[in-house]
């Protein structure tokens, strides 16, 4: 199986690819020239959020590309702030992005308490009118999650959060799964060590770098990973994944990195 082909499926079957590219503080041509660069490579998920201010950038990429829309999926978020005119906000990232629909659309980060409901209705809403394909939300507790499905009977698809080794909480991510919920993890790379040895010394023994062992050892606990880059060599770098194994016992030591620190 190549890494091309690793994908978890939304409780609405859509499938979404394991490993996707980030675009966090790509700008402008930084932006457009990174997912170009990606979607050469043959990563089939783009992650952008109205934040970024580069959806624009990502749209025009996707669309030079000459890979068929349908091939890819693209993520964008909503600002809590932009609750009160959310559509008006998806139409915009619609219309920057140059497509009909996104395949998920997260809220960023939660909204105030009295807002977390009233603001997932908004993606609620858009979902019913076919402008998304699914709905989740990023930086949400499983409580928040639950008080979002009991009020309106629709669980988010996918929450995505800050993860590395040394954040590995086994008891979270079953939470997650115990309610359908795919976790994606951001900053993977940003937050670990890449000079542990247990990591280089894993790394050294695959033939492989440090990075890839962190990305890897995502995969392995089918954690949707989102590494970002603005240099060709290392985004190619990041999506090769599939030609090593990590074992049990590697995927055990780099648990033990939450723990250790």
């Amino acid at each position: 199986m190549t890494c091309m082909t690793l994908t978890v499926n939304l409780p609405g079957g859509t499938a979404l690819p394991l490993i996707g590219f980030g675009t966090w503080q790509l700008r402008s041509t930084a932006a457009y020239e990174s997912v170009r660069a990606a979607l050469d490579i043959g990563y089939r998920h783009v992650d952008t959020a109205t934040l970024y201010q580069n959806e624009a950038d990502v749209g025009r990429a996707v669309k030079d590309s000459g890979v068929d829309r349908g091939q890819i999926f693209i993520t964008t978020k909503l600002r809590p702030q932009d609750a009160r005119n959310a559509r008006r906000t998806l139409e915009s990232s619609l219309r920057l992005l140059g497509t009909d629909y996104v395949d998920l659309w997260l809220i960023h980060w939660p909204a105030g308490q009295e807002e977390l409901v009233s603001t997932w209705r908004e993606l609620v809403s858009a979902k019913d009118a076919g402008l998304i394909r699914n709905a989740g939300v990023s930086n949400y507790s499983p409580a928040q999650i639950d008080l979002l499905t009991e009020a309106t009977g629709q669980q988010p698809a996918v929450n995505q959060i800050s993860w590395s080794p040394a954040q590995h909480d086994p008891a979270l991510l079953d939470e997650h799964r115990r309610r359908g919920v795919v976790v994606e993890g951001y900053s993977g790379l940003k937050n670990t060590d890449l000079l542990n040895p247990v990591l280089t010394e894993i790394a050294q023994r695959h033939g492989v770098t440090p990075a890839q062992v962190v990305l890897r050892w995502h995969l392995e606990h089918d954690i949707v990973i989102l590494p970002r880059s603005s240099h060709r060599e290392r985004i190619a770098a990041n999506f090769d994944l599939d030609g090593f194994d990590l074992t049990k016992e590697d995927v055990a030591s780099i648990d033990t990195l939450a723990r250790t620190g």
